[in-house]
């Protein structure tokens, strides 16, 4: 039985809470139950203020089979922003947004830099997506023909050193495969319309509700995040594969990675959304799943 865990970033305390919640005890500084196991989505560093604590209590869990954890795009991004090209400079470049998004993982590592190290190899040990009889879990999207093509192309359903070098190729299957699969599938607004993201950058793309029709939404009904000024328009529905989204009578599916605020609820009995921005003084959740083929409000717990 698991207990499907959202985006950590850093945030060891209310870690430690929610785990004590649902009935996970420590010794011996690793956390188990008798009869379950906790299986995180990922994003488990950046913006937090305990992202070492974060990871030590994360390990230990997965080291002891008390736990499994999940790629997250903070994690792919780290690495890429670790790796060297050939040509020079690194596959994630280090621009100040990106150096901004890991300063706080960085500045905890400071002087640590082989413990850093130890954790990004550990970080290619993660899969990208996990799926039982009756549920299925992934960091933003479970798209279909994405799944399908990482199936056939990772290792063990995870990246290796040269998968790694190779996902940053724009245009390539393998690049948008990963790209949908831990950051979500986006679409842009028409021509004339923006936004400004969580972190103040000028954005003309929106995450979308990948298990949502698109031919039956307009642009703002569409977005993961409710934004007043995207237009009431039918979605130029070229930009996506229309038959491919998730629907109600698929296996119940847990992700994290779409900053939603307020009381943790889902968007259907089968879509389960457990990042509730913890890093911004918002909750961390969890769902507890007993093998319910759907989704029951009390099996969430947060903190």
């Amino acid at each position: 039985m698991f207990d499907i865990l959202g985006d950590i970033h850093g945030h060891a305390d209310e870690l430690e809470a929610l785990l004590r919640k649902l009935g996970y005890i420590k010794n011996d500084g690793i956390y188990s139950h008798s009869e379950r196991k906790v299986l995180f989505v990922g994003d488990l560093i950046d913006r937090g203020p305990k992202i070492r604590e974060t990871l030590e209590i994360v390990k230990a869990m997965v080291d002891n089979y008390n736990a499994i954890a999940l790629m997250g795009n903070h994690e792919y991004n780290a690495l890429c922003f670790h790796f060297p090209e050939t040509e020079g400079g690194h596959l994630r470049k280090h621009l100040i947004k990106n150096i901004i998004q890991h300063y706080e993982t960085l500045k905890q590592f400071q002087n640590r830099q082989k413990e850093y190290e130890d954790y990004l190899e550990w970080f290619k040990t993660f899969p990208l997506y996990f799926e039982t009889d009756t549920f299925r879990a992934v960091h933003a999207c479970w798209g279909f023909n994405n799944i399908n093509f990482l199936r056939n192309t990772l290792v063990n359903d995870r990246l290796t050193d040269e998968l790694i070098y190779q996902s940053v190729k724009k245009g390539t299957t393998l690049y948008d495969a990963i790209d949908q699969t831990l950051k979500g599938k986006e679409i842009k607004v028409p021509q004339g319309f923006f936004f400004h993201d969580k972190d103040g950058n000028k954005r003309n793309d929106i995450r979308i509700k990948w298990w949502e029709n698109p031919s039956e939404m307009n642009y703002q009904s569409i977005s993961v995040e409710h934004i007043e000024s995207l237009p009431v328009l039918p979605i130029n529905i070229s930009e996506l594969n229309s038959a491919e989204y998730y629907r109600s009578d698929d296996k119940i599916v847990f992700f994290g990675h779409y900053w939603l605020r307020g009381k943790p609820s889902f968007y259907r009995s089968n879509i389960c959304c457990l990042d509730y921005s913890v890093a911004k003084g918002g909750k961390l959740v969890a769902y507890r799943h007993n093998g319910e083929k759907k989704l029951d409000n009390r099996n969430l717990f947060y903190v």
